[in-house]
């Protein structure tokens, strides 16, 4: 094999691995059953309010805020409900 086509087969080689699996995105590493196991804090703001519920998972937390219909909602993984303030 000369070095050209050596050259070559290496360069694709190299491409076919960096792309990795078809449909597998970087953001998709994430969402692995290892990080669905993961408890933390799902706040929801509703009419202006935020209210936060702890110990569930973000699959949890999306569908329970979905079902809410919160305005906005955000989930905070191994991290207990944030009272804002002091004393609480």
């Amino acid at each position: 094999m000369s070095g050209w086509a050596r050259a070559l087969v290496l360069g694709v080689a190299l491409v076919t691995l960096d792309a990795g699996p078809a449909g597998i995105s970087a953001g998709d590493a994430r969402e692995s059953p290892h990080w669905q196991n993961l408890t933390g804090a799902c706040y929801c703001r509703a009419q202006r309010e935020l209210h936060c519920t702890p110990g569930l998972t973000k699959t949890d937390c999306d569908k329970r805020c979905a079902e809410a219909v919160c305005d906005d909602w955000f989930w905070l993984e191994r991290l207990p409900c944030w009272n804002w303030g002091y004393g609480g």
